[in-house]
């Protein structure tokens, strides 16, 4: 007899493919702001603007991008992760289009709020949903962020490539049809019964102290806009850095540059979740913001492939740090508020900490270097570290935590 919808949605195939759409996304939504940060260093050629009138075109997005989350982690608790997971890849893709087909700045920044109001939606409801399907989280997110660093690396040599040789526009809309594309298979599989909802985790934890949660909720509070504002930070300076100092072929140069930084970095996400489910999450947070301190600060003084090997190690450090973020706050978060919870974090993460670009655009315009830039932001690791230290301690896992299943 044919599985009913309900088995098939709950059995460990639908669970991966829940992770697929996940991961998936998550490359979504990472791609388009590096795209634009390579475009930048054409647009003021293209609409008469100068290089930091470029950068401010997506400070609308980037806020929406933040500040919307907690609503969308709200309705994906409230009303449906699916739904509103749908409603991402549909929405993204279409304004990801609009973008590459807008004929003026004013026009353009508008197209570009429209990709930070619907990226919001990923974050707290993608995560989420991810968490609550896995059964190792820790494994689960650490592939999962894989995605949101391969996914920037792959979209910037896109780019890159689309750009030379079709112009920016199409380094724009080919990933929208894409994105769109995805969006219209996960409403024929969430038609078909295959995606759904979970309500509850499918490996539960033990519900922490109340005590304990608003230390963690208190704490995170203060590193996560600290981690997100050096994130932030470091996109727009690394392709405008690498296009300075890598010699000829700027742009090329840049977008392969990038590329790889976010590729490796991305890459070592899969171990940092591993360590992060055998060890405690607290000590490799502390450990991923103490390294990006000095790397940050030879960041100013370094060229060539000297240059290129720093942000590497920079930059993965920085992502190496989001496995055991983001069990942290699964883990003392209540299951039936965690897109809500995941979407507070986005707002520090992604929407607080969006004023990095603006800054970035200031100290640039003001010093025409990025020395002060990155030594503020080294200073801000060390904070990141210290702020680390308050949260609770935690024990390696128990013997039957281990011995649970692998799948993801």
């Amino acid at each position: 007899m044919a599985p009913s919808v309900s088995s098939t949605a709950g059995s460990p195939g639908a669970a991966r493919i829940a992770l697929a759409f996940s991961c998936v996304g998550h490359a979504y939504a990472h791609i388009f702001e590096p795209i634009f940060f390579l475009v930048a260093l054409v647009l003021p050629g293209e609409f008469g603007l100068s290089y930091e009138e470029a950068l401010a075109l997506i400070v609308a997005g980037k806020l929406l991008y933040g500040v919307m989350a907690p609503a969308a982690g709200w309705l994906g608790d409230r009303w449906s992760s699916v739904g509103m997971m749908a409603i991402f890849f549909l929405g993204l893709g279409a304004a990801a289009v609009a973008t590459g087909l807008a004929p003026s700045p004013t026009l353009l920044a508008l197209a570009l709020a429209l990709m930070g109001l619907f990226g919001s939606i990923y974050h707290p409801v993608g995560i989420a949903w991810l968490v609550a399907n896995a059964t190792d989280k820790g494994k689960a997110i650490g592939i999962n962020g894989v995605f949101g660093g391969i996914g920037p690396a792959v979209a910037v040599a896109a780019a890159g490539l689309l750009t030379a040789q079709w112009g920016w526009r199409a380094a724009f809309i080919v990933p929208g049809l894409v994105v769109f594309a995805t969006g219209l298979l996960f409403l024929i599989l969430l038609g078909r019964g295959v995606l759904r909802d979970r309500h509850g985790d499918r490996r539960p934890e033990p519900a922490p102290n109340r005590a304990d949660a608003m230390r963690v909720g208190l704490v995170l509070s203060v590193t996560m806009l600290g981690a997100g504002l050096i994130y932030q930070a470091t996109q727009p300076i690394l392709p405008k850095l690498l296009a300075e100092r890598l010699g000829d072929g700027a742009l090329l140069a840049a977008a392969g540059g990038v590329t790889l930084v976010y590729l490796l970095a991305g890459l070592a996400q899969i171990f940092a979740g591993a360590l992060a489910d055998r060890f405690p999450p607290r000590r490799i947070y502390i450990l991923a913001a103490l390294a990006q301190a000095p790397l940050l600060l030879a960041l100013a003084f370094t060229s060539g492939p000297t240059l290129l090997g720093v942000a590497i190690l920079a930059v993965t450090f920085n992502m190496a740090a989001i496995p055991a973020e983001n069990l942290l706050l699964a883990r003392y978060s209540p299951s039936r508020w965690r897109g809500t919870a995941f979407g507070f974090k986005f707002v520090l993460s992604f929407g607080v900490s969006g004023l990095a670009v603006p800054l970035v655009s200031l100290l640039h315009g003001a010093t025409g270097t990025f020395t002060l830039l990155l030594a503020l932001l080294s200073g801000m690791a060390l904070i990141v570290a210290a702020a680390a230290c308050l949260l609770p301690a935690e024990s390696r896992p128990t013997d039957g935590q281990e011995k649970t299943s692998a799948r993801v």
